[in-house]
């Protein structure tokens, strides 16, 4: 995105090939920017300009990304004199959209579609925002992301607190392609100060930890499990997962720590701590600030959690009732029907851990996190798993059935 509406020429290394990039190319592509096939050892993107972005002569589909869907409609909204038509597949028309498109209203955007805005197909006129003092009631980077691209075209300053520190990528991106931001970590603030423009750069990206997080469990709950997870990004508002895992008492060590293109990054150690009769892992709690910085491994945490000593409480959490599926139900009913015992609450789950789970037929409901959760319970299950619709894992990490094989195979 960034490439697309800086000045210049974009390189990126190490793009993962997922459908959610593809989609997020297919839009830019459609508005004028030139982005070269995509690949993992490079990829070129010859900007336009912020503000010289195409009207589509078709409608805009962010697929299955919510994060295209959202953080577009900022860049979108404040391209004056254009009109947009953007919607995603099922699963992203169902999930909410309005808390983006409110905070973009405030700050001046038309912006229509089903249900008041709620949800997609949306269209945008683009407009002159002006600037906007935003107090999001969530943590939520992609809301503070799309307000902050929306402030990028407007004159003076676009400011989005939050109620605890959301990830922070986007910030740093900004930061790396000249936009004027400012970041006040005691308030939870982040500031844009527009009119700017973006310059290319050459960028690197690190392994998501998000797609780590699926063999740290692995490696944290398989009995004889010895990996390591080479250039996985570390950031601070990224760790949570590392954080709980490590409070379960898993032996987890980061070495090799650097940065790259701005990001901290290491390689991943992971080892099964289990003996004889002791479980590998303990129970905890997951609450609070915690939660921001883990959101999307709570299903992985939740497995890692059925093989652990005492009850695991997740708290605080939600917002996965609207992600690619409602992951607190479906992750609930899912394991149990492997023979683990998961309460769902109304903001997350209990689940009673030490119950050996087995193996059975189980079901994705589409959403890629939700397929690659099942497939490591099913590492820790006795007898053969079926994971159906589990084609999804293409979404986030195409090579995950793969790797998977070969980690099974050693």
């Amino acid at each position: 995105m960034l490439g697309a509406l800086a000045e210049g020429e974009t390189t990126i290394a190490g793009l993962l090939l997922g459908e959610d990039p593809l989609s997020t190319a297919a839009c830019f592509r459609a508005m004028g920017a030139d982005i070269s096939t995509l690949n993992t050892k490079q990829v070129t993107v010859r900007g336009i300009g912020l503000g010289h972005l195409l009207e589509p002569p078709d409608i805009l589909n962010a697929g299955n990304s919510g994060t295209t869907l959202r953080l577009m409609l900022g860049i979108l909204a404040s391209h004056p004199g254009r009109f947009f038509a953007v919607t995603g597949d099922h699963s992203l028309r169902s999930r909410p959209m309005s808390r983006v498109v409110e905070p973009l209203r405030q700050m001046g955007a038309a912006l229509w579609g089903r249900k008041g805005g709620a949800f997609a197909p949306l269209a945008v006129q683009g407009q002159a925002l002006k600037p906007f003092h935003y107090h999001s009631p969530i943590a939520s980077a992609q809301v503070k992301s799309c307000l902050l691209l929306a402030g990028l075209m407007t004159d003076g300053q676009t400011t989005v607190t939050e109620p605890a520190l959301s990830r922070d990528h986007s910030e740093r991106m900004l930061k790396a392609f000249g936009a004027h931001l400012t970041v006040d970590p005691e308030t939870c603030s982040v500031t844009v100060t527009g009119p700017t423009q973006l310059r290319g750069q050459s960028v690197v990206v690190p392994g998501d930890i998000s797609s780590a997080a699926f063999w740290l469990v692995a490696g944290a709950i398989v009995p004889g499990a010895d990996l390591t997870i080479e250039n996985v990004g570390v950031n601070p508002t990224r760790t949570g997962v590392l954080e709980a895992l490590l409070s379960m008492g898993a032996d987890i060590s980061q070495e090799n720590a650097r940065m790259v293109a701005g990001e901290p990054v290491a390689d991943l150690h992971v080892r099964y701590a289990g003996t004889g009769d002791r479980p590998p892992l303990s129970a905890c709690t997951l609450a609070g600030d915690l939660i921001p910085r883990l959101i999307d491994e709570i299903p992985i945490l939740a497995v890692a959690a059925t093989v652990a000593q005492g009850t695991t409480v997740i708290r605080d959490a939600a917002e996965l009732r609207v992600k690619e599926s409602d992951r607190i139900a479906v992750m609930a009913h899912q394991l149990n029907q492997m023979g683990a015992r998961v309460t769902e609450q109304p903001d997350g789950m209990e689940i009673v851990g030490g119950t050996p789970l087995a193996g059975t037929e189980v079901d994705s409901y589409t959403d890629h996190r939700i397929a690659m959760s099942l497939a490591i319970a099913a590492l820790a299950a006795t007898g053969s798993t079926t994971i159906h619709r589990a084609e999804a894992v293409a979404v986030s990490y195409p090579g995950f059935v793969n790797t998977l094989e070969q980690l099974c195979a050693v």
